[in-house]
């Protein structure tokens, strides 16, 4: 999978000004950051009630 370079993150950043304005910005990656956040403690949650049953399986 291609990385992205510079020059397209500059083009995401400014398309992204353009589309939602730089008042809700802020807004956005707040509520993005949250997400990623419940996502990761719900996996690891996941994660560790499969190593739980693999011990009392044992």
């Amino acid at each position: 999978m291609p990385t992205i370079g510079p020059g397209s993150f500059i083009l995401i950043v400014v398309v992204a000004l353009l589309i939602f304005g730089p008042k809700k910005l802020p807004e956005l990656g707040k509520a993005a950051g949250n997400t990623l956040r419940e996502f990761k403690n719900a996996t690891k949650g996941l994660a560790d009630d499969d190593t739980d049953k693999k011990k009392e399986n044992q």
